[in-house]
């Protein structure tokens, strides 16, 4: 299938695009500049209130181009927020790829995305090509937790079939069917506090206790389809006082939902040996922040995909993911989602980029599953 792609238009508006100010919560100037950019078209725009529920400016939103209703209605989803370093952004055109001045992120993370699918908005206008129902969620607070889906309304994109997230790394062509559920683990050990100096026998040092615990703990990578790490650690205010809370938040993730379930009830069990140990107790809360995906290369959402790779000349092939994603969200609340890699590299650092040729074909691969289902 030949698909023609404006070169200069797309690298024009991804240079723009990541000069938005646009970190997690602070997405208003971002959902402004893509509701003005959509606009035009006579596309039906929705702005939640998923805001007000994360403590952000601006809502998901939910776009709908009317098409052919013979057909299934597909939704495309990429994120409209960055992570730190990310404001003042000065992307750098450099002979075949796209990169910041070296002091942020580029911000490719996910706005080689958006810009992807304003193009193909464009491109099925301009050349009048068909193609079904089509919604397009631009979600917040991706990077702080999948806040916005999460916070998504389902009864909002119930008529999707299928859904196509635009947000992994790794070269045009590569599918993410697999990707880790997570539990987030929130403890709180208690001990007693004593003058450390004078005497320390009265007390029960919370942070011995923790350690204690994290020492028995399987951590990093139990096996090709788990993880499991300790991420933030707080307590003690002086040396001369026996620390009598410490607060930890820890997370298990795992693509197999009978091993997540494994692994954290491991890590309960390990602060809840520590305490019985030094007599005294803990709290442990756990979350579940989103389901696993999982599929075959014979379920119908990844056929469409690798069907609209190959039309547009790449090899389709499938990858799993240690990472969580919209995708992820959107596959809990019933829209089997698969996850396209989109070629950025380094993201989450200053070192970020993507290749220009990399940009066009995402914008391609986008146009070609309109035409695949």
């Amino acid at each position: 299938m030949t698909i023609s792609i404006n070169r200069e238009r797309l690298i024009n508006d991804f240079v723009q695009l990541v000069q938005i100010d646009s970190l997690s919560r602070q997405e208003r100037k971002m959902a402004d500049a893509l509701i003005e950019r959509l606009t035009p078209y006579g596309i039906e725009i929705h702005e939640d209130r998923a805001g007000e529920k994360v403590g952000g400016n601006a809502g998901n939103l939910i776009c709908r181009l009317p098409g052919d209703p013979s057909k299934p209605t597909i939704l495309f989803t990429c994120h409209m927020d960055t992570v730190t370093p990310g404001e003042g952004i000065r992307p750098q055109i450099l002979e075949d790829r796209i990169t910041s001045d070296g002091t942020t992120i580029l911000g490719a993370d996910d706005k080689a995305g958006v810009a992807g699918i304003l193009e193909m908005v464009r491109v099925l206008h301009e050349q009048n090509l068909p193609h079904g129902p089509i919604v397009l969620l631009f979600t917040i607070g991706e990077e702080s937790g999948l806040l916005g889906s999460r916070a998504l309304d389902v009864e909002l994109v119930k008529d999707v079939k299928f859904g196509f997230a635009f947000d992994s790394n790794g070269p045009i062509g590569k599918i993410v069917t697999k990707a880790p559920a997570q539990n987030k683990l929130e403890v709180v050990v208690h001990g007693r506090t004593a003058h450390a100096g004078v005497n320390p026998e009265a007390g029960i040092s919370a942070i011995q206790v923790a350690a204690h615990a994290i020492a028995m703990m399987k951590l990093g990578r139990i096996d090709e389809e788990t993880t499991a790490n300790i991420g933030i650690i707080k307590g003690g205010t002086a040396t001369n006082i026996v620390t009598d809370r410490v607060e930890i938040l820890a997370e298990a993730r795992s693509i197999d939902m009978a091993k997540l379930e494994n692994q954290t009830a491991h890590m309960r069990e390990c602060f809840e040996i520590a305490a019985k140990k030094f007599e005294t107790t803990v709290d442990v809360k756990v979350t579940n922040m989103y389901p696993n995906i999982s599929y075959e290369e014979s379920d119908e959402v990844v056929q469409i995909a690798m069907r609209a790779a190959r039309s547009i000349g790449f090899e389709p092939e499938t990858m799993a993911s240690g990472g969580g994603s919209d995708a992820n969200v959107l596959n809990g609340k019933g829209i089997p989602t698969v996850n396209i890699a989109i070629g950025y590299e380094n993201i989450h650092t200053v070192k970020e980029f993507i290749r220009i040729q990399d940009l066009i074909d995402a914008a391609r691969f986008l146009v070609a599953i309109t035409q695949a289902v």
